[in-house]
């Protein structure tokens, strides 16, 4: 569903990716891993056509990302972004159905109301949550607001951009086990970039570590704790001494 061939991508004298390659197969779902600013986000807008590469190839389903049409490519994504990114001065219900009010996918006030209803009961939420506004709830239903908005166009593709940040143990683990419920009910692929080894291991089929700008490692979650890869075993198991130099 997505490559990426031996991309590049610079800016200024700083070289964030050098040479990505990877493969994600239709309907699994890769996580992403590696320390901060090393080029996971970057990865993740090339993809989207967000930022353009240097050079090399990034196709999503077997056409190059910067041709075509935008709004038909773009309709295929969902996205979960960090922070929630929830419209302050929108009701919930709004927030969810932001793709169906508007553009190519847009719907009737009353079937997109309908459509955010039940998406919010499949992340959890009632439907009375439907008419508060986002300053209203807690981090975690925020996130599920968020989670909601992602599927609520029944895209193919959808991105999760550190889903649990900013939550407890308890609901990271909840919104991990929505992420993966959702994922396998949907069929759809799925791409996660993600500090949280916890999360790591409850939603990934395939992870791949990218340092240096490179993909590092990569292959099926299973394989993760006997890979032998010095950096991944340093990143998963937290180590300060490694191949990997921590910033202090």
């Amino acid at each position: 569903m997505i490559t990426l061939t031996n991309v590049h991508k610079s800016f200024g004298p700083k070289h964030v990716l050098q040479g990505v390659d990877l493969t994600i197969d239709k309907g699994t779902s890769m996580v992403i891993i590696g320390g901060s600013g090393t080029g996971k986000s970057v990865m993740l807008k090339s993809v989207l056509g967000l930022v353009t590469p240097d050079s090399g190839e990034i196709t999503v389903g077997g056409n190059n990302v910067q041709s075509g049409d935008r709004d038909a490519f773009l309709a295929r994504f969902g996205m979960l972004f960090q922070g929630g990114a929830l419209f302050d001065s929108l009701p919930v219900w709004q927030n969810v159905s932001f793709r169906l009010l508007r553009g190519a996918l847009k719907r009737p006030h009353k079937e997109a109301r309908e459509i955010a209803i039940e998406k919010l009961r499949r992340v959890g939420l009632t439907p009375e949550t439907a008419d508060l506004y986002p300053s209203e709830l807690s981090g975690g239903m925020q996130k599920r607001v968020g989670l909601a908005r992602a599927i609520a166009a029944e895209p193919e593709i959808i991105f999760f951009d550190e889903p649990t940040t900013g939550l407890d143990p308890i609901m990271s683990g909840v919104i991990n086990e929505l992420i993966r419920e959702i994922v396998v009910e949907m069929g759809a692929t799925a791409m996660t970039i993600t500090h949280d080894m916890s999360s790591v291991r409850a939603i990934a089929d395939n992870i791949a570590m990218l340092h240096d700008g490179v993909i590092k490692w990569t292959g099926p979650v299973k394989d993760m704790d006997d890979s032998k890869d010095p950096y991944l075993e340093q990143f998963i198991h937290g180590r300060a001494e490694g191949p990997i130099e921590a910033v202090r």
